[in-house]
């Protein structure tokens, strides 16, 4: 199991992409437009660093969040923060500010501020709008991330069942219905040098899936008529397709904010749902002095207990029915997630529930008292659990083996 804690961090920079070597129409079929913009052009980013290691079990902390705040705040606000990154970091002056390169260089100025600790770096992941992100790894990997949306109707159905086949599967899904999707296509490069994939290529290719996709019945699609219309078939198709034009790693379906199929290599199939619930607590360590427990959790401290709205992420993964078109029943995955978190709802964690009467109530062991919950409920088919206390704070269950 491997368990990461992230800290969000914002920061607004211009920067212009442009390579001096290159002649005008390489740099805009590798940046597009952005690239006229000598000046620069400006973006709100939003960076998150991803952090592994050690429960501590007296504190239930794999890291102390503010810390991460503190430090990696420092190099934000000195060396990006209200920049322009192409003349003011020297980081930049002859490489392409892009969302992987700023990434990778978020993780080369952070990761070293902390090696007094047990926990690492293992990761920046950066977000520069809603269609545009960036993760940069350890080992030196690089993702770089697109999404694109589309509105489509559909019914879902198998023509590889019977009509009461899919009327068991599927129930009311089998009427026609519609939903705004969005996609994430992810592409990796195990070295960030350049762009991983050139905007040129990218755009032809989002605007062809716009094409085929976008306010049409999918069922009706001559190149889905003889699939099962599911999102998961959806998502493997989408691969497939863009496959055949671009080196794609995975893609991410979402048909709704809270549910989404992801396809991997060797069309290794995952589904992911979320869910939201209230719950009080309090971060505090009874063997510890007030003021230890005071400089450790700071507000979190309160006696009188605090509280967040929090968001559950479960993905489970399995073997995909190529019959019927589905990893896991829907209902069941849904009823699963609700169930594992309903004796938490709108209770105080630490004096109204038996899982933190011995620990604390920290994101890192609420997220792996959940894990045991949630993947007896799924066949221990549980692959990944993310749990946001806020949308700065996120903690992460993977299973590894």
């Amino acid at each position: 199991m491997l368990l990461t804690v992230s800290k969000r961090l914002e920061f607004s920079a211009s920067r212009r992409l442009f390579v001096s070597r290159w002649s005008d129409s390489e740099n805009l079929a590798g940046f597009g437009e952005e690239t006229r913009a000598k000046h620069g052009s400006g973006r709100n980013y939003i960076a998150y660093f991803i952090f592994s290691g050690r429960v501590d079990p007296v504190t239930g902390m794999l890291i102390n969040i503010s810390e991460i705040k503190r430090r990696a705040g420092e190099v934000v606000d000195n060396q990006f923060d209200h920049k322009f990154l192409n003349e003011d970091n020297p980081a930049f002056r002859q490489i392409v500010p892009s969302a992987e390169s700023i990434a990778r260089q978020l993780f080369n100025d952070v990761s070293p501020l902390f090696t007094d600790v047990d926990a690492k770096l293992v990761a920046v992941h950066l977000t520069e709008t809603p269609d545009r992100n960036a993760t940069f790894y350890g080992d030196g990997a690089c993702d770089a991330n697109y999404w694109f949306e589309f509105s489509a109707a559909r019914q879902t159905m198998s023509p590889r069942l019977t009509a009461a086949e899919n009327a068991t599967v599927f129930g009311e899904s089998t009427a026609i219905h519609g939903h705004n999707y969005r996609a994430r296509l992810s592409f990796r490069k195990e070295k960030t040098d350049g762009p991983i994939a050139l905007q040129h290529d990218v755009d032809l290719c989002l605007k062809s899936l716009r094409e085929e996709f976008d306010h049409r019945f999918l069922n009706e699609q001559a190149s889905l008529k003889d699939r099962p219309m599911t999102t998961e078939s959806l998502a493997i198709y989408l691969r497939e397709r863009v496959a055949a034009s671009l080196p794609i790693h995975r893609i991410r379906l979402h048909e709704r904010d809270d549910f989404f199929a992801e396809v991997w290599p060797e069309q290794n199939a995952f589904l992911g749902m979320q869910t939201r619930f209230s719950a009080a607590h309090r971060l505090h360590v009874p063997s510890f002095s007030d003021e230890k427990n005071a400089e450790l959790f700071g507000k979190c401290d309160n006696p009188c207990g605090h509280g967040h709205l929090y968001l559950a992420e479960a993905t489970i993964g399995g073997n995909y029915d190529e019959r019927s078109g589905t990893l896991y029943d829907f209902v069941a995955f849904q009823k699963a997630l609700k169930e594992s978190v309903e004796p938490w709802q709108n209770r105080h964690l630490d004096l109204e529930t038996e899982d933190f009467r011995s620990i604390s109530s920290t994101g890192e062991n609420i997220v792996r008292v959940l894990w045991a919950r949630m993947d007896n409920r799924v066949n221990q088919q549980l692959v990944r659990l993310r749990l946001w206390e806020t949308k700065n704070n996120r903690f992460t269950l993977r299973r590894t083996g």
